[in-house]
This record gives C-alpha cells, sequence and structure tokens, in this order.
C-alpha cells in the first residue's frame, strides 16, 4: 500500500474528470488526462501550489474545508467522499473517532419519554438527540418515513440525510430550507465547540460538502414549529404542521400533524384506517 494514498486518490480523479464535466474548454496540448492542476485549484478557491503539495503527499492534513471544495469542484460521488475522508483521516494519522470530554450524546430513552411517545399515536412523532440522530418514533412515522429511505440504515439521522442522500430533494420539496433548519438544530442544540458536533461538521463538510460547509457560517435558529411539506413516494405530496418540545439529556421530540385534509386522508390512508382518524391540526 502506498504511503500517498490520499495524494493518489486526488490525482485519479482529477485525471477522470474531463474540462467539458466542470464546463471548461479543453484548449490545446493537453499533455495529460482530466483536469490540470492549475484549472482543479481555481475551482476549488486554493492556490496550485497547496494542491501539487497534497497530491505529491508534501501535506497530509487538509482541513475538512479543503476536502470538501475538492469534492465539489471533482464532482465526486457519496461514496468516493466518504473514501476521501477515510484516506484524510488514515493519511494524518487520526481517528474516525472522537475521545471527548464532553459526554457523548445520551442514546436511551427514558421510561417516561417512551409513554409520552407512545401517547402520540397515531400522529406522526419522533425522538432525536442533538446530533438528530433518531432513537423512537411511533408507527405513524414509520408509516410516514419508511419509503422514504430515511429509515434505511443502522443508525438514521435527518441530518445525514439531508445532506447525503440524493432521496432527501425528492421527499423535502423545500429542501433549501429543511437543510438550513437541521444544521441550525445541531449548531443550536451543542454548539461547535461539542467535540461530538464538531466531528460530525467535520465529516459533512466532506461528504456533503459546499451545500453543509456554506450553512456552517450562517446564524440560525432552529423553529420549533411551523409547517414541512413531505412527498412520499407512493402517496405524493403532504403538508404537515410540526411542534417541537426540547427534553432533558439534549433529546428533541417532534410531532407531525396534516395541515390539511388532503394530508390529514393521505396519513390515514398509508397507516390503513378510517378516513378522518388523524384530523386537521387547525380543524
Amino acid at each position: 500500500m502506498s504511503d500517498n494514498e490520499l495524494g493518489a486518490f486526488l490525482r485519479s480523479r482529477r485525471e477522470a474528470i474531463s474540462p467539458a464535466d466542470v464546463g471548461l474548454p479543453a484548449g490545446f496540448r493537453r499533455r495529460t488526462p482530466g483536469l490540470r492542476r492549475a484549472e482543479l485549484a481555481t475551482l476549488a478557491g486554493i492556490s496550485v501550489e497547496y494542491l501539487t503539495r497534497l497530491e505529491q503527499g508534501r501535506d497530509r492534513r487538509p482541513s475538512p474545508q479543503v476536502l470538501g471544495a475538492l469534492a465539489d469542484a471533482l464532482q465526486m460521488s457519496t461514496d468516493e467522499r466518504f473514501h476521501l475522508r477515510l484516506l484524510a483521516k488514515a493519511t494524518e494519522g487520526g481517528s474516525l473517532f472522537v475521545c471527548p470530554s464532553a459526554q457523548p450524546p445520551v442514546v436511551t430513552i427514558r421510561p417516561t419519554v417512551q409513554t409520552l411517545l407512545d401517547k402520540l399515536e397515531p400522529a406522526p412523532a419522533v425522538l432525536i438527540n442533538r446530533m438528530t440522530q433518531i432513537l423512537a418514533y411511533t408507527t405513524g412515522f414509520e408509516h410516514l418515513a419508511r419509503a422514504t429511505g430515511l429509515l434505511d440504515v443502522a443508525e438514521p439521522s435527518f441530518v445525514r440525510f439531508v445532506f447525503t442522500d440524493p432521496r432527501a430533494r425528492d421527499v423535502y420539496p423545500d429542501w433549501d430550507a429543511v437543510a438550513t433548519q437541521q444544521v441550525a438544530t445541531l449548531k443550536y442544540a451543542a454548539g461547535l465547540a461539542d467535540p461530538h458536533v464538531a466531528a460530525l461538521a467535520d465529516e459533512l463538510t466532506v461528504t456533503a460538502g459546499g451545500p453543509f460547509a456554506e450553512r456552517l457560517t450562517t446564524p440560525g435558529v432552529p423553529d420549533r414549529a411551523g409547517i414541512q411539506r413531505w412527498t412520499h413516494p407512493q402517496a405524493g405530496e403532504l403538508s404537515l404542521a410540526y411542534e417541537a418540545l426540547e427534553l432533558a439529556d439534549d433529546q428533541r421530540l417532534i410531532a407531525y400533524l396534516p395541515a390539511d385534509e388532503t394530508s390529514s386522508a393521505t396519513l390515514d390512508r398509508l397507516a390503513g384506517r378510517h378516513l378522518g382518524t388523524l384530523r386537521v391540526v387547525n380543524g
């Protein structure tokens, strides 16, 4: 195995993408395939000298922001972004896991919270921690979310789904607003001084790139109530009113109710219930 896997991977991706792929003219006298270093450096907003050091293995500590910018410029897939991050961690001799002094996010569910969640049936409701990791949910939420792909992974997370799963842009018609709220929730819950949140932010800066990184520098406070549109793959669009309740252990309970008659009927059909079981929130 080479001792410069990161540099070799960046160089291979640079050589695999054509100028036309990134909107540049092909030009003449190209001695190497793909992009020139100067072209990639310009697209990523870094210097040619720095890119050269990265490819040659003379700089082994690129920031997540630099890696994210390079991944964006090279139009990397989600799998390639994860691989890039793994190589960067291995190159700098670091670990993918932090050993911080701050307490890790609580993933256990107190009996009183589980009872409260049970009482919210048949409405869609979900319990998350400060990392937006999904800890528990009602059957109503499962009927809403299962087909979207949100619950496909072993440890589902709203922020990871929104920024790294391409299906999220279909699920949320107002994806930009939802994405902004997810980052605001992450920042507000613990702040980037929390090493667990900081590690997740570093990960998403690489794996999601600009859409995530740009929102980290934007001030914002998460909404605790509002209307959110979902598009269910089989049932179509729903308009849902939500309320977010802050609980102990940095956990948050989010409950959804239909905001119109069409959404009420759709939720009931998804769950196989009699129409009218879930009443419109302002009805």
